[in-house]
């Protein structure tokens, strides 16, 4: 086999654009050696060690970057489609994220060099393809964060029956998110990965459990008779409201850009696929037991976010429980949203690992940047399910299936001369399908969240950015 060749200096601190290709003889690199990594250069004694994460803290991290806000929207996506469409369209979205999350790791294989969707947007579009995604990326992870400060504030107010502004919880969501995103390293942060992955499952089980045993729904009609109207099919569903709910679910599996960090980071990137693997059969698990359970007990009588569906003592229950799981995961899209920024700043320099001033006031500073932005859009569009829909319909279709389906093509078609089998031409097929379904959910379900939140403002039902108002309905 010839000298393969690997970018290994394709982003110079100097910020040049251009690329610097050197020709690595076979053997001499190794992706699974943490000794010398393509972004990070040659480890050394008292640096920063970013290459430490295990398959096992690389799952939890994996987990926590999905298992959050979107879980507490599942029910209300067979609400709006029905039991069946809604349980296919989360097991189709699941599969069709496993394997671009599969994708990612196949990339970072062939492409070492590349650490976040920046890279991949050199790669795949040259200079405006890396300046698209240096700001695509980033941008995406602030509005997650943002869409969590939201969620978190409603867990304050849940919390404590509506006790302050709810700007004021906001803020403490930016500070504390602050300070735990400053962590250098996702293998530090996966140790807050753990301690929020048990925070939101017990979550879950607890609404599980209460909404199971409970009479009938808090929202329902206390005394008399009262009809659920669950049905197997919304024959009384409309398009937009279809695409709404693909775009609830899009976002809920919409972590996988954030894997390129998880992948750069881990001791052995071989074993990417297992923790990968792992993290999406319990995360579709997860999504398909809370949203059936939930929507058969509550039917039409269902709260967004679901922790409001048992009752207000359950409502403040499961939302204490699920404070510190909604913390850790702002805090991980915070901190690789910042990574990226703070890789592409700081990249060919000796300041990337050392414990320098310049390596700290980029560091923090970027940081800063992004939860400050992240505040101003949870303030700004305050309010959770168009959020959510919005956030899946742009970014998190873009970043999850486009680009994915994108990356494959532009490593596989050049081999379609040589490769005539029909396992070739299906996955060929396949990724092209992606690309296609991505742009369609980009277009129709942007409709969706714009004729959403144009509804929602002339009912009434949206106060005014930076409000005080109760945001959980506890008042």
């Amino acid at each position: 086999m010839s000298d393969v060749e690997k970018n290994i200096n394709d982003y110079p601190a100097s910020g040049s654009l251009e690329t610097h290709t050197v020709a690595v003889p076979e053997g001499t690199y190794d992706i699974n050696n943490p000794e010398y990594d393509a972004v990070f250069g040659e480890r050394k004694e008292g640096a920063v060690d970013y290459r430490s994460m295990g398959w096992i803290k690389a799952t939890i991290v994996m987990l926590k970057t999905i298992i959050a806000l979107g879980v507490l929207a599942m029910p209300t996506v067979l609400s709006a489609t029905g039991g069946v469409p809604g349980a296919l369209i989360i097991l189709i979205i699941g599969l069709i994220t496993t394997w671009t999350g599969h994708v990612v790791g196949l990339f970072k294989k062939n492409h070492p060099e590349v650490y976040s969707m920046d890279g991949v947007g050199y790669i795949l579009g040259g200079k405006w393809g890396r300046e698209f995604f240096t700001v695509a990326y980033p941008m995406f992870m602030i509005f997650l964060s943002g869409s969590g400060f939201v969620a978190i504030s409603i867990a304050f107010n849940a919390v404590t029956s509506y006790a302050t502004c709810t700007v004021a919880w906001v803020v403490v969501a930016t500070v504390g998110t602050f300070a735990l995103a400053s962590i250098q390293t996702l293998n530090k942060v996966s140790i807050l990965g753990w301690i929020g992955f048990v925070s939101v499952m017990a979550a879950i089980l607890i609404i599980t459990i209460s909404v199971g045993i409970q009479d009938r729904p808090s929202a329902a009609p206390q005394t008399g008779p009262w009809d659920k109207n669950i049905a197997a099919v919304n024959h009384e569903g409309t398009f937009l409201g279809g695409m709404g709910a693909v775009c609830t679910v899009v976002f809920s599996y919409s972590g996988t850009p954030a894997f390129f960090n998880v992948v750069g980071e881990m001791r052995k990137p071989k074993d990417y696929d297992r923790a990968l693997y792992w993290c999406q059969s319990i995360v579709t698990a997860t999504y398909l037991t809370i949203g059936i359970v939930v929507y058969y007990y509550c039917g039409q009588y269902l709260a967004n976010p679901a922790l409001g569906s048992a009752g207000v003592i359950i409502k403040k229950v499961a939302y204490a429980v699920a404070l510190p799981g909604l913390f850790v995961s702002v805090t991980i899209y915070t901190h690789v949203g910042a990574k990226a920024i703070f890789v592409r700043l700081l990249r060919g320099s000796e300041h990337l690992t050392a414990h320098s001033f310049t390596h700290w006031a980029v560091w923090l500073g970027t940081v800063a940047g992004c939860v400050t932005i992240s505040f101003i859009l949870a303030e700004s569009i305050p309010f959770f399910g168009d959020l959510v829909n919005l956030i899946g319909a742009t970014l998190g279709t873009l970043m999850c299936m486009i680009a994915c389906g994108w990356m494959w093509l532009h490593d596989n078609l050049p081999r379609r001369k040589e490769d005539k089998s029909l396992y070739y031409r299906m996955l060929v097929l396949l990724n092209v399908a992606i690309v296609i379904a991505g742009v369609f959910i980009v277009i129709t379900g942007t409709w969706s969240a714009v004729v959403s939140i144009r509804n929602s403002y002339s009912s009434g039902l949206i106060t005014s950015p930076f409000s005080c108002a109760d945001n959980s309905n506890s008042s």
